[in-house]
């Protein structure tokens, strides 16, 4: 990322914008990430069968969006790292949640026990975050660039399936692998990569993009009538959250997976937590920076234990506004107040989610599969930036070897006991251990060894 002169920053994190032009600057945030927001909950809810609980989960992934945001902000008693950092439901975690839902309904399990087992697992991984988040310093040294790496790319390619399975139709549609259905998965992936290499900054913006392109999608599929719009179901006015209103329920066999992605997000937190130091002329180093990485992550445990609380699915600390940041100039942590409060605002209303979830699945696969894709090529370039010596290479190696072939090819352990089975299914949880275990227990390459040639 480019350094921005100190001329280019019009608002300072603590200085007060007029209310209307912080405004107007919160706008332009939500706009960048309103549809990353609600995206997991349309792709978790049509791959689980979730539908009739779509309108709240997606209320509810935008009320405590706004809540984390208000936190993070705010800062109150050290929650939060005092700058703009919206809050938004992680991609990062589709691949853990997805199977600790598959988990409960290959047992039975109707909506509300696969939520339960999903809220009830997702709150209690957010305490691992949270105490990650006071051993900031020590957690760098032992999570490395090599394993968040691969466990990256382990997510966005075992996310690939859903976004593929939406284009051809959904998960046992009628017409599933239909050409009018590929027409408009492709229309949609063509839109956004062509809105992408647009001259452009503000369109480049990656929610925008989606958004235009979605769309676009929507509006073919009702042209060639492949998309029929569906009365709304009745719906309350305003829908206010319920704490754990579809239960709690627990299993290791679920929760592994989780954990292990709540460590992998906090690493990620702490590095999108650098470059908004670094855009709103904060240090970069020294106690005030550790003291913002601590009440940053802290913030991001805060805020999913709320989410799991509330009925929204994990949190992160989303990156593209940083990019606004750059682009706009406005570093105030106090529109961060407006953002949160907006979001918050917009979560009361569970029409919209009613409305979001009649995107044609062929069109949701669209953007998704490209979205997914590039979760996996944000760990190819976390790996791409380390000097991979023989070690680091076989490490990578067996870690997508292991994770890989385990999605592949899951009755491999069948003949496992149970609880094998149940840990060992997930390519993140096998690649992800695989990676790290690697990483601490073979010794290093001597300094000036050969690196090693592909």
């Amino acid at each position: 990322m480019q350094e921005q002169s100190p001329a280019e920053l019009i608002y300072g994190l603590d200085d007060r914008p007029a209310p209307l032009a912080a405004l107007f600057a919160a706008l332009q945030h939500i706009l960048a990430s309103f549809v990353g927001v609600i995206t997991p909950p349309l792709v978790i809810g049509a791959t689980l069968g979730l539908g009739a609980q779509l309108p709240y989960l997606i209320s509810m992934a935008l009320l405590v969006s706004g809540i984390g945001t208000f936190l993070q902000a705010w800062r109150p008693l050290g929650i939060g790292a005092g700058m703009i950092c919206l809050q938004g439901t992680s991609f990062t975690f589709l691949g853990a949640v997805l199977a600790a839902g598959l988990l409960a309904r290959n047992r039975g399990g109707g909506p509300e026990e696969i939520l339960a087992l999903i809220f009830g697992v997702c709150f209690l991984g957010a305490f691992v975050q949270i105490v990650l988040s006071r051993f900031i310093g020590q957690l760098r040294r032992v999570i490395s660039p090599l394993t968040t790496g691969i466990v990256i790319t382990l997510i966005g390619v075992s996310l690939i399936k859903v976004g593929i399975t939406d284009i051809g139709g959904g998960f046992g549609a009628a017409d599933f692998g239909a050409p009018g259905n590929l027409a408009l998965g492709a229309l949609v992936l063509l839109t956004i990569v062509l809105l992408n290499r647009s001259p452009r900054p503000w369109v480049r913006l990656s929610a925008i993009i989606v958004a235009l392109a979605l769309a676009l999608g929507s509006l073919a599929a009702w042209l060639c009538g492949r998309f029929v719009p569906q009365p709304l179901p009745e719906l309350p006015p305003v829908s206010l959250p319920q704490p754990f209103r579809y239960g709690f329920d627990f299993a290791w066999a679920a929760f592994v997976p989780v954990a292990l992605v709540y460590l992998i997000s906090t690493i990620e937190t702490v590095g999108d937590l650098t470059a908004n130091c670094l855009l709103s002329r904060q240090p970069l180093s020294g106690p005030s920076y550790l003291g913002r990485l601590k009440g940053g992550v802290l913030g991001d445990g805060i805020s999913c234990l709320i989410a799991a609380s509330l009925g929204a699915f994990p949190n992160t600390t989303f990156a593209q506004n940083n990019g606004v940041i750059q682009m706009t100039g406005v570093a105030s942590r106090h529109v961060g107040l407006y953002i949160g409060a907006i979001l918050f605002t917009l979560g009361l209303f569970p029409v919209l989610g009613a409305l979001l979830q009649q995107i044609p699945k062929p069109v949701l696969g669209g953007a998704t599969l490209i979205m997914f894709g590039s979760v996996a090529a944000a760990g190819i370039r976390i790996l791409a930036r380390s000097a991979l010596d023989r070690r680091d290479i076989l490490i990578v190696a067996a870690s997508l070897g292991v994770g890989l072939g385990i999605a592949a090819q899951p009755q491999l352990l069948l003949q496992m006991p149970e609880i094998v089975r149940n840990l060992f299914d997930s390519a993140i949880t096998t690649g992800g251990l695989t990676a790290i275990l690697l990483d601490l227990l073979l010794p290093r390459e001597a300094a000036g060894e050969e690196i090693a040639r592909p």
